[in-house]
């Protein structure tokens, strides 16, 4: 299922404001990732999911590698990425391979929360922005981050534009999914969601 949406931005702080400008709702302060230069905001999407808003962390020095999605690269917010929550990491990795979807091998991942908690998961690497096929996560033992009485963003439908439908939909096949993709020339994808006045309002 759905784990989360990734919205990332060169500038953690503006991308919260476009976020809180669109849906009038403001994502809550997640934490740090040490070591890769990133901090992130949450909202809740509703049904055990969630929008993760990523961006520099302006309190860790510059990481020796390039931050994760693409983030140092972009110009303006954007929804950049999407994970796949799995009780058993290995055996998706496994099984989404033996369907011809490579999603890498998992990683060890953590992250410091504002009240100097530490969380620990595992995830595959993010692929590359435009890609369009999700990542892999699996949080273990770790309560869900929609556990934490995060603000509620309802979230309505996701879909996506690639040159290259079927090249996605060979990684959704593998995982099980379905995901609706239209061909255009330019990698996208939007994500509905119901503002707390009713609106439908659009994320890309």
């Amino acid at each position: 299922m759905l784990d989360h949406l990734v919205y990332a931005g060169p500038d953690l702080a503006d991308a919260v404001t476009r976020v809180a400008e669109l849906t009038g709702v403001t994502p809550a302060p997640g934490g740090s990732h040490p070591g890769l230069g990133t901090a992130n905001h949450l909202a809740d999407l509703g049904a055990g999911m969630y929008l993760e808003v990523i961006g520099p962390d302006p309190a860790q020095p510059e990481p020796d590698a390039p931050r994760p999605f693409g983030i140092d690269d972009l110009t303006e917010p954007a929804l950049v990425a999407w994970a796949v929550r799995t009780t058993d990491l290995d055996a998706t990795i496994a099984q989404a391979r033996a369907h011809g979807f490579d999603p890498g091998d998992a990683l060890e991942m953590s992250r410091a929360t504002a009240d100097g908690e530490t969380l620990h998961w595992r995830l595959t690497p993010p692929s590359a922005p435009g890609t369009l096929r999700p990542f892999l996560i699996d949080w273990g033992t770790t309560p869900h981050p929609t556990t934490r009485g995060l603000p509620s963003l309802p979230l309505l439908m996701v879909t996506a534009t690639h040159p290259d439908p079927s090249w996605v939909h060979t990684a959704t096949d593998a995982l099980g999914l379905e995901f609706l993709v239209r061909r255009t020339e330019k990698a996208t994808m939007t994500a509905a969601l119901r503002t707390p006045e009713g609106r439908q309002v659009a994320l890309s």
